[in-house]
């Protein structure tokens, strides 16, 4: 030790070593680290405290992400999937007034009514909507299953459907009770591809209108209502939208019951409804597409499904550009269109589609599509296939 070092320094440095080596974690031997209140094994009671309902679980996203707000889309739209004012009361009753307040805000241009059923109570819809506001709605008429055991069931609907045709309605709506609901008097479920429904679906291509199907629902809906369903919130809210058991047809039987009539009819245009009704499975409907030209579809009520796999979604959308049409099948409010806005035209990421958690508990991210795309989707495809409408003197000559 150097000569300039007093022994009682030296007792003060090592005392000042020992008590350093003491408190520092890094040097610190195991056996002497203070007890700390991390770790790493779960907690033996975790299982029995998770006790939260479903219903009341709404967490908070942590995630740092852009947010672009499309308060108008950026080319007019037609809403080809509505129920706004029907006849069959599916929406609750708006002013017309706030409905075209919202499409002005949002530059929606025209807005189609799928509901409109036919006779006077289609009179009223064209009354209260087409009529009031020229080129802002579009009615489609429906089909009277109450007449299904007539013996001349086919001939009655040809000349309901002239009759609605000559009224102003443009088109013709399946709702999904075809498939799953509507049966005769012994009992018989009446399937998509029955031949009584021949010479109707002829008609639509005769006097150029189309025909919106929707057959079957979402994938889950025919699985059990059980802790492995992911819209079991949703089917425990409306159990009569479960189509699960025996009583019931799969959904793969009435999908190729519907493509056999697309098959049957090339001449008349068919809007295969919500992605074709197969959303969760878009290599199915890609073949649809594929294989028949005379069908178009559109994304009402699917966004939650598409918007949950962009890559993907993405990816059809180009490809079948030409043959999807924008509708919502939603209440007519702002903030619903706008949210659809974003999630098309936008690469925003994790949101939440419109409903949120009504289909399921997940997010949804924007698939940023091109402008070339957009304009097609947004206004262009449904008005090409409005475009193909053959006169209302058709249905006039043609009704008896």
């Amino acid at each position: 030790m150097p000569k300039k070092w007093s022994i009682g320094a030296f007792l003060l440095l090592a005392g000042w070593v020992q008590l350093f080596g003491q408190t520092s974690g890094k040097d610190q031997p195991p056996d002497q680290t203070p007890t700390s209140q991390i770790g790493y094994q779960s907690a033996p009671d975790a299982d029995q405290k998770k006790t939260l309902l479903l219903r009341d679980f709404q967490p908070t996203s942590t995630l740092h992400a852009p947010v672009h707000e499309v308060s108008k889309a950026k080319f007019y739209v037609i809403d080809v999937h509505n129920h706004v004012n029907d006849a069959a009361g599916i929406d609750e009753h708006m002013p017309p007034e706030r409905v075209v307040e919202v499409m002005n805000n949002t530059n929606v241009k025209t807005v189609v009514i799928l509901t409109g059923m036919w006779g006077d109570k289609l009179q009223h819809v064209l009354d209260e909507m087409v009529k009031a506001y020229p080129g802002r709605f579009i009615v489609f008429a429906q089909i009277d299953w109450s007449k299904i055991d007539d013996p001349d069931f086919s001939q009655e609907m040809v000349a309901q459907l002239d009759d609605a045709v000559a009224r102003g309605a443009r088109g013709l709506k399946v709702l999904k009770d075809l498939g799953l609901g509507v049966r005769d008097k012994t009992g018989k479920l009446i399937t998509v591809d029955d031949p009584r429904l021949d010479p109707v679906w002829e008609e639509c291509g005769r006097l150029g209108i189309p025909v919106s199907i929707h057959v079957t629902d979402p994938e889950a809906f025919f699985h059990p209502i059980d802790n492995k369903n992911e819209r079991y919130e949703e089917l425990t809210e409306h159990p009569d939208w479960s189509f699960y058991g025996p009583q019931f047809p799969t959904k793969e039987a009435i999908l190729a019951a519907r493509d056999r009539v697309f098959a049957r009819h090339p001449h008349t245009t068919f809007v295969a409804l919500h992605v074709a009704n197969w959303p969760e499975n878009l290599d199915y409907v890609s073949s649809v597409l594929d294989e028949y030209p005379n069908v178009m579809t559109e994304f009402g009520a699917r966004e939650a499904e598409l918007g949950r796999q962009p890559r993907r979604a993405r990816e059809f959308f180009l490809k079948y550009q030409d043959r999807i049409m924008f509708g919502t099948d939603n209440s007519v409010e702002e903030g619903m269109y706008r949210n659809h806005f974003r999630w098309l035209e936008t690469g925003d990421e994790y949101f939440n589609y419109w409903g949120y958690p009504g289909q399921g508990r997940w997010k949804i991210y924007g698939m940023e599509l091109p402008d070339s795309a957009l304009e097609k989707i947004y206004h262009l495809n449904a008005e090409r296939m409005f475009g193909q409408f053959k006169g209302k003197s058709l249905a006039v000559k043609g009704a008896k």
